[in-house]
């Protein structure tokens, strides 16, 4: 096993040896990050061979990730000593934050090893920093609108830079920022907990910030720190909304009190925020920077992508991130034949318009084994299953292959109803035609009416 440290605020020259001089501006490696989360993930960190590797817990669960490692070369060389690190704690390798060329490299030295998968929700958000201080365009004129409103009606306004006598003010207005975000405690109790600890090793953690006054009420503030020479880290970012503009006002007035040298700024991601997510678009973000998981596939996954690939052409992106988020042995049916996997289908569990249904998805045979009767061993035993539950079964006929429906109509199928998915990954769980996507059921009282028209909610 590898000898992994707690962070220290004391490791972060060590730790800043490596992130500072990386070309990595994921947000998740800056130092003051790591440290002040540790409570959530659990972070550690070590030195292997010449790279950086910090280890944690992902969304503070049970399953380990191990950041793309950093340092000069080609990280690719430590990955058994990675595997077999996570191995000793009966898990499988996770690699997070994973470069585009980062992914690349791990294709290269381990071809089909892994599977690999990018949440948006997850990207983090990096800009410009003259056009953040400037907000100079057309482009930016909403946001030019909103600050100079904010300066006409609060003329009083004057900045500041963070220091420790304010942190006291920060703290009350988080508190009363967070009242009117209740739907999110648990985020946001963790958020608190992290912001204590900035405020406890500011120096330590080489944080800067800044706030704004209006009179002698704080207004907002913000603070983050460096996550390579020429990129700033946004960590936080809170106002009272009691005065109009003050999001805009601190983002523009924060940019401008930036050393120089900071020509990016990594605003962090949207969580999957319908409104973070257009908050941070409105400022036209130069880059999107998608961050890869990779997967260590055992063999069943394997042996699931090459037969999904072999029956329907899909590509390594759609067939990965399906094995991902959504695969589980316990839930797939499957034929074997002289020590092949030679069929299978899933059954994945929604939430409907018609109640709880079992999806009957990725039905496939492998083309040396196809004429045997398999699709229809694995059929009946789908339906039993369904039928044992007391819960509807559905599924989606690709509609260039008019001959199945009559082939799940033997199996008690019946209809053609609109079907649309609810994944917050927008997964396409159809036929990549939502106008053609018509699915057929297997009510539990076949007397039931059909819907008009189905929307499906994925159920972990």
């Amino acid at each position: 096993m590898i000898e992994f440290h707690p962070l220290r605020p004391e490791d972060r020259p060590a730790i800043e040896r490596y992130t500072l001089t990386s070309d990595i501006r994921n947000c998740d490696l800056a130092f003051a990050n790591m440290y002040c989360w540790q409570g959530v993930y659990r972070s550690a960190w070590a030195e292997v061979e010449g790279f950086l590797v910090v280890r944690f817990y992902i969304d503070g669960g049970p399953r380990i990730g191990y950041m793309q490692p950093v340092g000069p070369g080609d990280f690719t060389g430590i990955v058994p000593l990675l595997a077999d690190d996570a191995r000793a704690y009966g898990q499988r390798l996770r690699l997070v934050g994973l470069t585009d060329e980062g992914c690349r490299a791990l294709r290269e030295r381990y071809p089909g090893r892994f599977a690999f998968d990018a949440d948006r929700a997850l990207a983090d958000y990096i800009y410009d920093a003259e056009a953040l201080r400037t907000l100079r365009g057309s482009r930016y004129q909403p946001k030019r609108n909103h600050f100079n409103r904010f300066a006409a009606e609060y003329p009083d306004y004057r900045y500041e830079e963070l220091t420790p006598e304010r942190f006291a003010e920060c703290m009350t207005l988080e508190r009363a920022w967070r009242r009117t975000h209740e739907g999110h405690a648990a985020e946001l109790n963790a958020e608190q907990r992290a912001m204590q600890r900035a405020f406890e090793h500011f120096e330590a953690l080489a944080l800067y910030g800044g706030c704004i006054y209006v009179g002698d009420r704080l207004a907002a503030f913000t603070y983050g720190s460096a996550v390579g020479e020429d990129t700033f880290v946004t960590h936080v970012e809170k106002a009272d909304t009691a005065f109009e503009g003050a999001f805009t006002a601190i983002n523009k007035l924060f940019a401008e009190h930036l050393p120089e040298r900071f020509g990016r700024i990594n605003r962090e991601e949207d969580l999957g925020l319908e409104g973070l997510r257009r908050a941070k678009l409105s400022y036209h973000p130069s880059e999107l920077l998608l961050k890869y998981t990779a997967i260590d596939l055992r063999d069943d996954e394997k042996e699931c992508k090459e037969l999904w690939q072999k029956a329907f052409g899909d590509d390594d992106a759609f067939v990965d991130r399906f094995l991902t988020r959504y695969y589980d042995p316990r839930r797939m049916l499957s034929v074997r034949r002289d020590g092949r996997l030679a069929a299978m289908l899933h059954l994945l569990p929604f939430d409907s318009d018609a109640g709880p249904v079992n999806y009957i998805y990725g039905v496939a045979t492998d083309p040396d084994f196809r004429g045997r009767g398999l699709a229809s061993e694995l059929m009946r035993r789908a339906v039993q299953l369904c039928d044992r539950r007391g819960e509807t079964a559905m599924l989606i006929p690709a509609p260039e292959q008019a001959w199945l429906r009559d082939f799940y109509g033997c199996f008690g199928f019946t209809g053609a109803v609109p079907a649309t998915f609810d994944a917050a990954d927008d997964f396409d769980f159809g036929t990549g035609d939502p106008d053609t996507d018509r699915a057929m059921l297997r009510l539990r009282d076949p007397a039931t009416p059909l819907p008009e028209r189905l929307t499906c909610h994925y159920r972990k």
